[in-house]
């Protein structure tokens, strides 16, 4: 888990130079974003806050992620990542959200969705919004490590983007 704690390092390093500040929406990885994040010395410069919404109650309640959205395209969608990268914005003052939102395992997958799929929202500074999707292999705790890899490594690409 170094390695996740090395990027979340980079992504501060990046945020705080910009005087930038994250805001996390996590669902399937439980907040391990924000720990990542917060084991980080001096993390309290640039991380605001994170919400952990497993449920879709959650995700309504807290990020104003529609239940017609919900119902529709279900919480293992990026429209759904979209939302909850956009609520997590919204109801915090930070500059960048990320949000994860998937089936780690080992049940709840589908044909369409099987287990491993992941979905990613990214919103940024100027209404930027972007959104990914990821079919992960491994157990449950590997599929939770790789979400929160490749959240990390998306916020840091965006992030280095508009800084150039």
């Amino acid at each position: 888990m170094l390695f996740l704690e090395a990027l979340a390092a980079e992504v501060g390093k990046l945020l705080l130079a910009n005087g930038q500040r994250l805001v996390t929406a996590e669902s399937c990885t439980g907040g391990w974003a924000a720990q990542c994040v917060t084991a980080i010395a001096g993390s309290s410069h640039w991380f605001e806050r994170g919400f952990i919404t497993y449920s879709n109650e959650a995700k309504i309640e807290l990020l104003d992620v529609g239940a017609g959205l919900l119902a529709e395209q279900g919480a293992v969608s990026e429209a759904t990542a979209a939302a909850m990268a956009m609520g997590a914005l919204q109801h915090s003052p930070a500059d960048w959200a990320l949000a994860i939102t998937g089936i780690a395992g080992p049940g709840g997958g589908s044909p369409g969705r099987p287990v491993g799929t992941v979905c990613f929202g990214w919103a940024g500074p100027g209404g930027q919004i972007d959104t990914d999707t990821r079919c992960f292999s491994g157990g449950r705790e590997a599929v939770r490590a790789q979400s929160v890899g490749h959240a990390l490594q998306g916020l840091l690409r965006r992030a280095e983007c508009l800084q150039a």
